[in-house]
């Protein structure tokens, strides 16, 4: 009962939390605020959670993997694919090796290969963590989808090397031949897994729905499925679980281009998932809350092995460590960048050199988060021999500490970093919205025309679908009118699409209120108030979207 206790106090804290961010007279993420709320329901409790990293993996991480593929954009992302590679692979590698040895030469008490076993895990960025910095921080789109993409991906490098420097650390041993093809292993394997369980299990489900129709539950249900079918599968051929998540994800976005899904299900699968993605994300920074008094307990202890009595040097071996990754990461990113802008202009192609504040802020976006903090607790208790894993308490707390001041780092200065920094135009993204609604509202002008033509009645029903028809394609007509421009002034038209979209957002209230009252009074059924009052919100959240 008591499990069940926490689990309820953390669930408040999520929703709790929102609340507290927008009460507060000055900004702070909404990690940090949840992470302090953990802490305090660890104190109310007095008692921690038993974390079980390979549970918490299997919990957490899947579907929120899934999800942040599934919505990733998949043109940016492979467009700027060498880029983000770079980041993914050869800056986990860069970080193990710099991080690792600073580590050893700062604390001589915890062994080169637990060193690099701690650098190894604190290397890959968090995609939760990167989000919910990006929510209140201006980071311009394109840097946001190679942050996105990197932190997708480097997981599997960072996990890679964490095994291989815990296996050393317990052999004394280490081979790289079997390392780099243990890592072909798990990354291939994995995404060839993740891409077979979408395809198999929606293919399956269509040739049931066309033989046996459909209800808009199963989808849904099978949607939050397929993310631990394929996380367990790869694990159980000991591939990376956590890859073939996200290539789960991403071949669901191009699943789902076949337009086969019901409308309805689609309008609940989204509210489902937003609701699964604010739970977990809220609980896990919840959970690392809870676990900091632990953490911090245990870590001031373990300060005695290397040969300090003083808890202050858990703050400057944190910091330093901070510090560290930061400086390591600046520093690849401005090569990466730089390279990227040299091989751009061989080719032709005009590319300016990136700001150094711009790099900055890809640096200092490097948030960590639930990954490390889960794969820092599966450092093994003993030793073969039964002796202590040597400063496995200490690594724990550094682990936490460097997800805790990464948080902070970046909620504080990416909006400095990026005020008033002048960055190219992304008219892309529109010149693309443009040519979507044209062609939509031209294929629309033309189902109408056949629709209307393929109708056949009396002469009194035929003026009335001609003049509906007339109608809906002046609606169309006008968004085509719109968008070629011609002479209009676009700022002209912006102002009417405002006020338009303004009076529109007050009639709408003015419905809501009336069906409210309707009910209240006892003219109208709560289903029926019900069903009006879904389908208002649906046309205002369409208008608040434009």
């Amino acid at each position: 009962m008591h499990s069940v206790e926490v689990v309820l106090a953390m669930l408040l804290a999520v929703v709790a939390s929102g609340y507290f961010v927008r009460m507060l007279p000055f900004s702070l993420p909404l990690p940090i605020v949840q992470i302090i709320l953990g802490t305090i329901i660890a104190g109310v409790f007095n008692q921690g959670v038993q974390l079980d990293p390979q549970i918490f993996f299997l919990l957490f991480l899947p579907p929120l993997l899934f999800l942040d593929g599934w919505r990733i954009p998949k043109v940016d992302l492979f467009r700027d694919k060498m880029v983000v590679m770079e980041l993914a692979l050869g800056l986990v590698v860069f970080t193990v090796i710099g991080a690792g040895f600073l580590i050893h030469w700062m604390i001589p008490a915890m062994p080169l290969p637990v060193a690099f076993a701690l650098a190894a895990i604190v290397s890959p960025t968090d995609p939760i963590a990167v989000s919910a910095i990006a929510a209140r921080a201006p980071i311009p789109k394109r840097i946001m989808h190679l942050l996105e993409g990197e932190s997708l991906l480097n997981d599997a490098s960072g996990l890679v090397c964490f095994r291989f420097a815990v296996a050393a650390a317990l052999t004394g041993g280490f081979s790289l031949t079997s390392a780099s093809l243990t890592f072909l292993w798990l990354a291939i394997v994995g995404v060839l897994v993740g891409v077979g369980v979408t395809l198999t299990v929606s293919a399956l489900h269509i040739w049931l729905s066309r033989h046996f129709g459909e209800d808009s539950g199963s989808p849904i249900l099978l949607s939050l499925l397929i993310p631990f079918g394929a996380y367990m599968a790869a694990e159980h051929v000991e591939a990376s679980g956590i890859l073939a998540a996200v290539a789960a994800g991403i071949t669901m976005s191009y699943v789902e281009l076949s337009g086969r899904a019901l409308a309805v299900t689609r309008l609940q699968r989204s509210a489902v998932w937003e609701t699964i993605e604010l739970a977990l994300n809220g609980i896990m920074f919840v959970l690392l809350g809870e676990q900091l008094p632990g953490i911090l307990r245990n870590a001031t202890t373990s300060l005695e092995e290397v040969g300090h009595h003083n808890p202050l040097w858990l703050v400057a071996y944190a910091l330093a460590l901070s510090l560290a990754l930061a400086g390591l990461r600046f520093i690849w990113v401005w090569i990466s960048l730089r390279w990227s802008v040299f091989i751009a202009l061989r080719r032709g192609e005009r590319m300016s050199r990136p700001h150094w504040r711009l790099v900055a802020a890809i640096s200092l976006a490097g948030v960590r988060g639930a990954i490390t903090l889960a794969g820092v607790l599966t450092l093994p208790l003993l030793l073969p021999d039964d002796s202590p894993f040597p400063a496995r308490d200490l690594a724990i707390f550094l682990a936490a500490a460097v997800i805790l001041i990464s948080l902070f780092a970046a909620s504080l200065g990416l909006p400095r970093l990026l005020r008033s920094l002048q960055l190219p135009p992304e008219t892309e993204a529109q010149t693309e919205l443009v040519l979507a609604r044209r062609e939509s509202a031209r294929a629309a002008v033309t189902a109408i025309e056949q629709a209307r033509q393929a109708i056949h009645v009396d002469a009194e029903e035929t003026e009335i679908y001609v003049n509906a028809a007339a109608r809906v394609i002046a609606l169309y007509q006008n968004r085509l009118d719109d968008d070629t421009g011609g002479n209009l002034d676009a700022t002209r038209l912006r102002r009417a699409d405002r006020a338009e979209v303004q009076l529109r957002l007050s009639g709408l209230q003015a419905e809501r209120n009336t069906l409210y009252a309707l009910a209240r009074r006892g003219i109208i059924s709560d289903q029926t108030t019900r069903k009006l009052v879904r389908e208002i919100d649906l046309m205002e959240s369409r208008y608040r979207s434009a």
